[in-house]
């Protein structure tokens, strides 16, 4: 982890690390990093300070987010990512993706299950692929919060 990072307020934290405009403008705000990684309003915000302090990635907590994140992020219309996956191999990819972050399936059941899934990704064709960036527009502009607080809830603040 990158140590002297963790040291700095955030108008050098976003000037060492090359920050976006938005992301500066953001921090600026804040006294402190941890007020920044407290008040954050995007995921992908978040996860670009832990890339940006290299904190070690833990790989459980990053596998239940991304689960999380297909159980869970809401579209503009009331459904769930969730509920665009029809075909029961991608529920099952992501079923047994939470299960092997929690020691309760091999490398070899994870590995099955998403080259099923790749398969039902691969049979849904052209217009699969058009929904499914349609999908990930919309979840992305819907989800922000929700994913924020279940990100800060596996990710402990670094800053602290």
């Amino acid at each position: 982890m990158e140590t002297q990072l963790l040291k700095l307020n955030p108008v050098q934290f976003c000037k060492e690390t090359n920050a976006c405009a938005d992301g500066e403008d953001f921090a600026a705000k804040h006294k402190t990093m941890a007020e920044v990684w407290d008040n954050c309003p995007k995921v992908d915000w978040l996860t670009w300070i832990l890339d940006a302090i290299d904190a070690p990635h833990d790989e459980k907590a990053m596998r239940l987010f991304a689960c999380w994140c297909v159980r869970n992020t809401p579209l503009e219309d009331g459904r769930k990512v969730w509920d665009l996956l029809t075909d029961d191999r991608s529920r099952n990819a992501v079923a047994v993706a939470e299960r092997f972050a929690n020691s309760e399936a091999t490398g070899s059941e994870l590995h099955s299950a998403l080259a099923a899934a790749r398969d039902a990704a691969r049979g849904a064709g052209v217009a699969g692929a058009a929904a499914r960036d349609a999908a990930l527009a919309a979840a992305w502009d819907a989800a922000g919060d929700a994913q924020v607080r279940e990100l800060r809830r596996l990710v402990p603040n670094p800053f602290l």
